[in-house]
């Protein structure tokens, strides 16, 4: 779908206010936020307080993405799948091989790939709404609390990428390009099976048969699920154990159980155990926990709502996105998942499109506040999400 130049503008000018808003946000953090410790910080301690404002970019889990990107998988590190690390190795082979040139590379694949999802989810939207939606749906994805890993040396913006991209094509009937890309997509995020049932089940509310699917539209499935299938061959060969990336949710994953425990339950024990034994006196956790348990409800609403008022795969999409990650008996960590969901915020923006400006407005407000707060935590070392 061809784009206007004044939606392009709208686009860039919208990407250049966020990147600027999140680097000065971190640069506050860095002034006005002590230390967690001495922990789970990008290049560790001993590089981070040296460029707290570069390295700041690859706390926690970049740490592990650019070490695989360096050496390759060691002990633990099967939780993170390999598409981004090894583009990140890519990407780094051009400017340099030192640890600098890795967390660079990390740094600008995110970014322009999340300007890259920025034109995508426009273009996706635009194939059935209208552009007052698209632009809703924009400013709630920049807004949003845990945006910033948008820029950070994480998967977010590879996978909401690839899965835009995989998505989008698929509407465009290019199948075989659909199914390319779905092998970047699968390789970078177990979601990726997500967004392969959002597609099936959009063939079937098509009434394609099942006969036809597998006679012509096959390769798009089969081609995409190769990504995970090659990754799975690779944990077991490695380490015996296909399901790694599964299997060590319940050791690195936190308050995670290696058995399945439904929704309600996960509420029932936020809302029993978690919240009222929180220690008031120490609020970086206070936030966390507040900010699981509010995006926890939000999307829950959000799926409720949205129930046979938008489409079928889109519901299925989101459903699956923020289900299977609570199975484990926790919503940590749900803040960052669900925000590669792009349907969410297309419900939402629907939603919010006939109502008044200034409730608009007051959201994205709110939404600021949290993510400067989310963001702020985040680069001196405090967990979210």
């Amino acid at each position: 779908m061809y784009m206007l130049k004044r939606d392009f503008l709208f686009l860039f000018k919208s990407f250049i206010v966020w990147r600027i808003a999140i680097t000065l946000v971190a640069i506050l953090s860095i002034k006005f936020v002590p230390l967690s410790g001495i922990n789970f910080f990008g290049g560790k301690y001993i590089n981070y307080v040296t460029n707290p404002l570069f390295w700041g970019w690859a706390n926690f889990d970049g740490e592990h993405y650019v070490s695989i990107a360096m050496f390759g998988y060691k002990n633990l590190q099967q939780a993170f799948f390999p598409a981004y690390p090894y583009l990140a190795k890519l990407v780094s082979n051009l400017i340099g091989s030192n640890l600098e040139s890795f967390v660079w590379s990390g740094i600008l694949i995110s970014n322009a790939l999340f300007f890259a999802s920025l034109v995508l989810l426009w273009k996706v939207i635009r194939l059935d709404f209208s552009e007052k939606i698209a632009k809703i749906a924009t400013i709630l994805l920049l807004t949003f609390p845990t945006s910033f890993y948008f820029g950070a040396v994480y998967t977010e913006s590879l996978f909401l990428f690839s899965s835009l991209l995989t998505y989008y094509l698929y509407r465009e009937k290019k199948y075989f390009f659909a199914g390319v890309v779905g092998i970047l997509m699968t390789s970078t995020r177990i979601y990726g099976i997500f967004v392969l049932l959002m597609i099936l089940v959009d063939l079937l509310k098509n009434k394609v048969s099942l006969l036809k699917i597998i006679q012509e539209k096959i390769y798009l499935l089969g081609i995409s699920i190769s990504g995970i299938l090659f990754y799975m061959w690779f944990c077991f060969k490695n380490y015996g154990d296909p399901l790694a990336f599964y299997n060590l949710q319940n050791i690195v994953g936190e308050h995670r159980s290696s058995q399945l425990i439904l929704l309600p339950q996960v509420f029932f024990r936020y809302i029993a155990k978690v919240i009222p034994n929180l220690d008031w006196n120490y609020l970086p956790v206070v936030f966390n926990a507040l900010l699981e348990f509010s995006v926890a409800t939000l999307f829950l609403i959000i799926i409720l709502y949205s129930f046979k008022k938008i489409r079928w795969d889109y519901w299925v999409y989101v459903t699956l996105g923020y289900l299977v990650p609570t199975l484990t008996g926790s919503f940590s960590s749900l803040a960052r998942y669900v925000v590669v969901l792009f349907p969410a915020f297309i419900i939402a923006s629907i939603f919010l499109e006939k109502r008044n400006k200034y409730l608009r407005l007051g959201i994205y407000l709110s939404l600021t506040i949290i993510a400067v707060v989310a963001e702020m935590l985040f680069f001196r070392g405090y967990f979210v999400s």
